[in-house]
């Protein structure tokens, strides 16, 4: 299936602890074994197959990046729901998401991630377990939601596969814009959710399908074989683990 691709650049303005920490003005920008992240992020997407390949920028540097490896740009909107609703809105579906500081990202584990998403699903998150992101990379430091079946971390790789993931975007904006009030996010997701979440009863799955109720659409978790994919570089740390695994491989 040929599917278009977003790489979200942006940033929400001010100091990055993370550029500062690397001596550049943006987080894409930070080179690891001689390219950029936005660079090694690209050429995976490319080699996944993507037809159009779109950037969301929010500065002149990323901008110059992404034109110098042939790649569309669109201007980044005040956060990563909206950036991504943006780009939905230019792209269409089936459209693969992921970010510029996914730096490890390979080509399989995107086209596997696809070969994986259930056929009526209107959009799809991976997901890695916690196990096997700890057998792959022991030394890596994740953020973990502990569900019945495990815990589980993000692999920064999201696929709205038909025109009502708009739903989905609209939903996370909504919650994205509630960050700094969980009392509204418990409202929306509702209390038994959440307390089956808290009792440890909730799986994965079950919460993922229940958030998709809650936009109207199908929503599917994917499992990821492979535990790297859940290593983005979000930290110093990170950027030095990852140098590491680079150097390594």
């Amino acid at each position: 299936m040929t599917f278009n691709a977003l790489i979200l650049a942006g940033s929400r303005g001010g100091s990055d602890p993370l550029a500062d920490y690397a001596g550049v003005a943006d987080k894409a920008m930070i080179e690891i074994g001689g390219r950029t992240m936005l660079a090694r992020v690209a050429a995976a997407v490319r080699a996944a197959g993507a037809e159009r390949i779109v950037v969301m920028a929010s500065s002149k540097g990323v901008r110059a990046e992404a034109q110098a490896l042939e790649l569309e740009t669109l201007d980044a909107a005040a956060g990563p729901s909206a950036s991504t609703g943006r780009g939905f809105d230019l792209l269409g579906p089936p459209l693969l998401v992921t970010t510029a500081d996914h730096a490890l990202l390979e080509p399989e584990w995107i086209t596997r991630f696809i070969a994986d998403v259930p056929p009526r699903a209107d959009v799809a998150v991976l997901l890695a377990r916690r196990d096997l992101i700890e057998r792959a990379v022991p030394e890596t430091k994740r953020t973990y939601l502990r569900f019945a079946d495990g815990a589980w971390s993000g692999c920064n790789l999201f696929y709205l596969a038909t025109p009502q993931a708009s739903a989905a975007i609209a939903l996370w904006q909504s919650v994205e814009a509630d960050r700094k009030r969980p009392w509204r996010i418990v409202r929306k997701l509702g209390p038994s959710l959440l307390l089956r979440y808290l009792l440890g009863r909730l799986t994965l799955a079950e919460g993922m399908a229940r958030i998709g109720t809650l936009a109207g659409i199908q929503a599917a978790m994917v499992p990821s074989p492979f535990g790297l994919a859940a290593v983005d570089v979000d930290k110093p740390g990170d950027l030095d683990l990852v140098r590491r695994l680079i150097a390594l491989a």
